[in-house]
């Protein structure tokens, strides 16, 4: 990352959507982004939807950082980034992109509860594609393949948050998040951590 890029991410603010299903860390991502926000002094807002979390229904988090935000919802078309844990509820989600924003995502789909109820066919291919056709800009993510390399299924939040700092659009550096998961995750989880931190940064080049 240039240094001009680093410096636009700590001066501007930034609105941001994370979606995905129960059980993928989206919620710890969440908060992730808002301390690592909060260690450099940046106001922050945030609200979280859990739903039927436990049972792999829908989850997902607005933040919103720099001054002036008073609300914590994003409107739609206002994010600049969107970081989707699975593809199809990052196609729910889409509305709140704004023009020429990114979008992070998972190449791997997660059935939702409710398709898998009605017996349904999901095809996370079409997923993707359809997101490649209406946002602005979308860096997908095998984090399956990531996850495998590295030994753990349990780091998809810090592959997406790694390549979205990395790419300078998250308004935080790689860095940043190394330093959060120091302050919000166990000791034990930090190698692991780190070292997917690592393998999104090699990625987002």
């Amino acid at each position: 990352m240039s240094k001009g890029q680093e410096k636009k991410g700590n001066d501007e603010s930034r609105n941001i959507v994370l979606c995905g299903v129960g059980g993928q860390g989206t919620i710890l991502a969440s908060k992730l982004i808002s301390a690592a926000s909060m260690a450099k002094g940046m106001e922050v807002r945030s609200a979280e939807t859990i739903g039927m979390a436990q049972r792999g229904g829908s989850v997902f988090s607005h933040i919103r950082l720099g001054s002036g935000a008073q609300c914590p919802m994003n409107a739609a078309g206002t994010a600049d980034i969107i970081l989707g844990f699975e593809p199809g509820e990052t196609v729910r989600m889409l509305p709140y992109l704004k023009k020429g924003g990114m979008v992070v995502v998972s190449s791997r789909p997660v059935m939702p509860v409710t398709a898998a109820l009605a017996g349904s066919d999901y095809n996370g291919e079409a997923m993707i594609e359809y997101l490649r056709a209406k946002a602005g800009r979308v860096v997908v993510v095998d984090t399956e393949k990531a996850c495998r390399e590295l030994g753990s299924g349990k780091i998809v939040n810090l592959l997406l948050l790694g390549v979205a700092a990395a790419s300078g659009q998250l308004g935080l550096t790689v860095e940043d998040i190394r330093q959060a998961v120091k302050l919000k995750v166990p000791a034990k989880f930090h190698e692991l951590n780190f070292r997917a931190l690592e393998y999104a940064e090699k990625l987002a080049q």
